[in-house]
């Protein structure tokens, strides 16, 4: 049999599961803080266009508002500064789409410190332990984080601002320039760290990851239910023309 048709038979037996690595999308999805003098992000918002009325007898249909970077989410590289003349969301090659992934779990480091970041060490302990990195694939940062599911719980505002873990700006530089990943993805509401604005640079992942041309994936959930090794991750975006980033149902293919 063809590989195509041995991935059908695989997923049909259950040897392949299937898991939603998405948050659900609602106007209660925890969103993005900025301080009030910046352009802030739009909350989920559903409005209804006909639900089998007057208004459309046999349909029911929605128009949505949303912000491109609003719930579970992919980074294009023009999304920041540093890659402002790279990648929009519609022009990202559809092989990035579906990519290997590895997750690192830092749950323990988390629960005794909300502000803990992996730094290169973290990754390179991984990789003694599992293997290399897997070529444009995604590192899966599992920090327990997606438990979290109300504005005020993903923020986790503190004398000191949003608290958050996330990754130095060292592992942030090695990622985007040395490892041979095509980006990372994370529970948090976005790919960097609460404290990132006080970083150097500020906001790494963002800074390193998008100007060089490499994505993240932000708010994902479920990380608990894949391998440290072995899944295949799709993430496909929606085809905005000019796009920064896009709302995304990312899943991930297990082998069972």
């Amino acid at each position: 049999m063809s590989v195509l048709t041995n991935l059908v038979s695989a997923l049909s037996s259950g040897s392949i599961e299937v898991v939603d690595l998405t948050a659900p999308l609602s106007n209660e999805t925890p969103i993005l803080e900025l301080p009030p003098e910046f352009g802030q992000t739009a909350r989920f918002e559903l409005q209804e266009i006909s639900r089998y009325d007057d208004r459309g007898p046999a349909w029911y249909w929605n128009n949505f508002r949303t912000g491109e970077h609003t719930g579970t989410h992919f980074d294009a590289p023009n999304h920041w500064v540093t890659g402002k003349d790279k990648a929009d969301i519609g022009s990202v090659p559809v092989a990035a789409f579906v990519a290997p992934a590895v997750v690192l779990d830092v749950t323990k480091q988390v629960e005794e410190d909300p502000d803990f970041l992996i730094e290169v060490d973290h990754v390179r302990a991984f990789e003694e332990e599992h293997g290399p990195l897997p070529e444009n694939g995604w590192l899966l940062c599992r920090t327990g984080w997606s438990a979290r599911t109300t504005q005020a719980d993903m923020i986790n505002n503190t004398e000191t601002g949003p608290t958050s873990p996330g990754m130095s700006a060292e592992c942030a530089r090695w990622v985007a320039e040395q490892s041979p990943l095509q980006g990372i993805g994370v529970e948090t509401v976005g790919t960097d760290a609460g404290a990132a604005h006080s970083f150097d640079p500020a906001f790494p992942c963002h800074a390193f990851l998008m100007g060089n041309d490499k994505y993240g994936l932000a708010q994902l959930q479920n990380l608990d239910k894949l391998p440290p090794t072995g899944a295949v991750v799709i993430a496909s975006p929606l085809k905005i023309v000019g796009g920064s980033g896009s709302p995304v149902r990312v899943i991930a293919l297990v082998e069972r």
